[in-house]
């Protein structure tokens, strides 16, 4: 596994990003009230890294980015497990985003998210995060607008703290999130920032298989101590 070193360091995939996080995240190791959520889906190769290395339990939380019509790489907003809707309205009265479009676009992200969440859990019902420690994880960040929104559904459940944790953001990204969660361990903040991928040598897309084979194998392992491998 590689050190991180100066600027031009780009992660071997998900699987090696979460390995280093799981270094830097070891304070929670083997704690009875921590939890890893990820985000899916590329958030769960990194998650699991996590929930492997520190003995850990693993789960999804859902989260589905809001695109502006004909934009759709544009976040206007999203939706998070729970049924908490967050938009941002500069950003569709910028677009000139009808009422009627809006709702169509929510309407269609929200069958998306209930439709993962039935095939990722595979009828396992939602982790139980009150009064938990929440490390919330993603494989990166740009606006961290949909990791806003994570946050607040959240928080509306009542964890004990909630800690964000990715392999890659921009610093100003970091800087705003640590106004609304415990802690945010960021590993790399390049500037220029160019976007997630570009700081992975392999970023291929993750599929809803690899997903639901993650979470069965995190959910089948049985507790044992911590192995957490220094990079």
């Amino acid at each position: 596994m590689g050190r991180l070193r100066g600027t031009a360091y780009r992660f071997a995939d998900r699987c090696e990003a979460g390995r280093l996080l799981a270094v830097a995240l070891a304070r929670y190791a083997s704690r009875p009230d921590a939890i890893v959520l990820a985000l899916p889906r590329g958030g769960v190769p990194v998650g699991y890294e996590i929930a492997l290395a520190l003995r850990l339990p693993l789960d999804v939380f859902e989260v589905r980015k809001l695109g502006v019509p004909g934009h759709e790489e544009l976040a206007m907003g999203a939706i998070a497990s729970g049924g908490l809707c967050h938009v941002r309205a500069e950003v569709a009265a910028a677009f000139r985003v009808g009422p009627a479009q809006m709702r169509d676009v929510i309407d269609r992200e929200r069958r998306e998210l209930e439709r993962r969440e039935q095939v990722y859990r595979a009828g396992r019902p939602r982790a139980d995060v009150a009064g938990r420690t929440i490390v919330l994880v993603d494989d990166g960040l740009a606006t961290g607008a949909t990791m806003e929104v994570a946050l607040a559904a959240l928080r509306e459940q009542h964890p004990s703290a909630i800690v964000v944790a990715v392999p890659v953001a921009p610093s100003e990204t970091c800087d705003a999130l640590r106004t609304l969660a415990q802690d945010v361990v960021c590993l790399r903040q390049p500037a220029p920032f160019y976007g997630v991928g570009a700081w992975y040598r392999n970023f291929r897309q993750v599929g809803d298989g690899d997903v639901r084979s993650l979470l069965h194998d995190a959910a089948s392992r049985s507790a044992g101590p911590a192995v957490i491998r220094q990079p």
